[in-house]
């Protein structure tokens, strides 16, 4: 058995409070298991759950088809889609675990400009039109990083076999995979991130509860030194689940 390791980055302003109302958000690959974990935390956390949309999603098979095509209208789908949900987080004012946030959008358009399937032109639009948006949300309390590696993505996304995603590429994971990294260095300096090596599935409601305990911990602390990512303040720690998982 794999035993996941949770590296904790904290930002200095981190402050001391319930987890009541705690917006949580859960960031990885395709395929990482971020809805298998949300279901848990919400539930282990008492907190309401988000979820990504992704069958109903009306633009995403056609991109996965054709990236170039499709890649400007589905970032513009995704980011209307989850500035809504961003919102109804904010005024139920209950929190909740988030699949997904508006955030990682931006990891998607910048990587697709990179890789010349998103032009300069659609992405600087998209960019005006998020930092506008970004006026009327709030951030995360927390973001947690499932890491995996590419082919690990892809063989869980075979395994799942949805149809929208049967044209997703090793080379367009490892692309994201590298975007993540930057993402991560540069969300740390803002919210706090626990990022957990999550190549093999444990038991999701025992590893919400290491959750839950780390972040507690986390929230006591104004700065911690040593970096595991990036120059943000972060800190290691290696919490090993039961024997029996």
């Amino acid at each position: 058995m794999t035993t996941p390791i949770l590296n904790s980055s904290v930002p200095g302003n981190i402050q001391k409070k319930s987890l009541e109302g705690t917006h949580i958000a859960i960031s990885g690959l395709i395929g990482a298991g971020k809805t298998t974990l949300a279901v848990a935390l919400g539930k282990v956390l008492n907190l309401p759950t988000y979820f990504e949309e992704v069958i109903d999603n009306l633009y995403l098979q056609d991109f996965y088809k054709d990236p170039k095509k499709y890649g400007f209208q589905l970032q513009i789908y995704l980011l209307n889609s989850r500035f809504q949900q961003q919102q109804q987080i904010i005024w139920q004012a209950r929190g909740g675990v988030q699949d997904r946030t508006i955030y990682e959008d931006s990891v998607f358009a910048k990587m697709l400009n990179e890789s010349g399937l998103l032009d300069d032109r659609d992405y600087n639009t998209y960019c005006k039109l998020f930092q506008n948006l970004s006026n009327f949300m709030r951030r995360p309390d927390l973001i947690i990083h499932l890491d995996v590696s590419p082919e690990k993505s892809l063989e869980r996304i075979k395994l799942r076999n949805r149809d929208c995603e049967k044209d997703v590429s090793l080379e367009y994971l490892q692309n994201l995979y590298n975007a993540y990294h930057e993402f991560l260095q540069d969300i740390s300096r803002y919210i706090p991130v626990i990022r957990i090596n999550w190549s093999e599935f444990v038991d999701p409601e025992q590893l919400a509860q290491m959750i839950k305990a780390e972040y507690e911990s986390m929230r006591f602390m104004n700065q911690i030194n040593p970096p595991t990512f990036g120059n943000g303040p972060t800190t290691n720690k290696i919490i090993s689940t039961p024997k029996d998982l």
